[in-house]
């Protein structure tokens, strides 16, 4: 995904979730009751007239005379509604119905700092509510305020459209940490495939990884739903094949068949050599198995064992990578991670978290343990 397709997804998911919609600007003048009495009828008139010429100050003067001459409920009631409707129109905010359209007009006008500042009127007014506050978020982000996007959106962490604009914003200024913190939590509280995907796509980004590391980005890809493209499934086939975990592969491959996305004959071709190695890896395996057993390290049992995920025997594979474990390692931290996917495989998600949450160096390892333990929890 290139950084312009990435800010675009950023972009939609947010900007699909709050729009400013809903305040009204347009209100028609109260209807007068026909229990108005016959001092106050004629002073509204006048009233209205003048808010029809936008001539506030005197429609006031008028709705105060009218005040002072009220006799009924029904007076009260349409003085309010005129000092409403004058309230809107002239967006007066220093009231709650002025304060929400001059919030409103201003933001329509792509007047974004202003909108920025009208929060305060609508706080003071007591009328700064949920969608406000996210079209606030908005407006720091059409106003190109990406940092102080960043600082406002962490107050609104509470809800979805908070932790996107979050993530949204992070991204315009590079800041990894937050962006990542940001979907972990989207991640966490829905699981939802839009926002695996960008949280794989920033951890792709991690200084260091290996090829494995990758295969396990894919992987973790594949596990939550948010591996859709022909471009997916042939890097995940390709390094699974590469790494020798031709079963697995073959998987991948024979999934993107069924799901009629690998239907070319590079995906054949693919197919039938993860067949042929497959076939080999398994003959052989009792013979690697001996072997790795009499090895003075453990890393060659991890191996067997990850190997055995790939063909569905994950139960087998949790006891061949545990006999790994109790030997020297060369790398103790894949060891751990391979006996986490095992648990996971086999079912086993506590066991799995626990494994995971056992990685603790070096950072690029334990960055994709953290992402192993999270799609546990899906």
């Amino acid at each position: 995904m290139t950084v312009r397709k990435l800010r675009a997804v950023l972009t939609a998911i947010f900007l699909g979730t709050a729009v400013m919609g809903g305040t009204a600007l347009v209100m028609a003048a109260p209807a007068q009751a026909a229990t108005v009495s016959a001092k106050v009828g004629p002073l509204l008139k006048e009233a209205q007239s003048l808010i029809s010429a936008k001539n506030y100050s005197a429609a006031k003067v008028k709705l105060n005379e009218a005040e002072a001459a009220a006799s009924t409920p029904d007076d009260h009631a349409i003085i309010n509604q005129f000092k409403n409707l004058i309230a809107v129109s002239s967006a007066d905010p220093n009231t709650p119905q002025g304060a929400k359209a001059k919030f409103a007009q201003d933001y329509n006008a792509g007047k974004f700092k202003d909108v920025i500042a009208d929060a305060d009127y609508l706080r003071k007014q007591g009328a700064f509510d949920a969608q406000s506050q996210l079209i606030v978020g908005q407006a720091y982000y059409k106003a190109g305020d990406f940092t102080g996007c960043v600082k406002y959106a962490k107050t609104l962490a509470g809800s979805d459209t908070g932790l996107e604009l979050q993530a949204r914003c992070a991204y315009e200024i590079g800041d990894d940490v937050t962006q990542r913190a940001a979907l972990e939590s989207l991640v966490a509280r829905s699981g939802k495939p839009e926002y695996w995907k960008l949280l794989l796509k920033l951890a792709e980004r991690s200084k260091g990884l290996s090829d494995h590391n990758t295969l396990d980005v894919n992987r973790i890809r594949y596990i939550v739903g948010a591996i859709e493209t022909k471009d997916d499934y042939t890097l995940l086939s390709q390094l699974a094949l590469q790494l020798t975990f031709a079963a697995e592969a073959q998987t991948y491959i024979e999934k993107g068949v069924a799901a009629k996305i690998l239907n070319d004959d590079r995906s054949t071709r693919l197919l039938n050599l993860a067949k042929t190695q497959s076939a080999a890896n398994a003959a052989n395996e009792a013979k690697a198995l001996a072997a790795a057993t009499a090895a003075p390290m453990g890393d060659d049992l991890v191996k067997v064992g990850e190997n055995m995920i790939g063909e569905g025997k994950a139960k087998d594979a949790i006891g061949v990578i545990q006999n790994g474990l109790k030997k020297p390692l060369k790398d103790a931290a894949n060891g751990q991670m391979r006996l986490g996917q095992a648990y996971l495989a086999a079912g086993q998600k506590s066991d799995a978290q626990a494994a995971f949450a056992k990685v603790k160096t070096p950072e690029k390892d334990a960055l994709l343990a953290h992402l192993w333990s999270l799609a546990s929890r899906k």
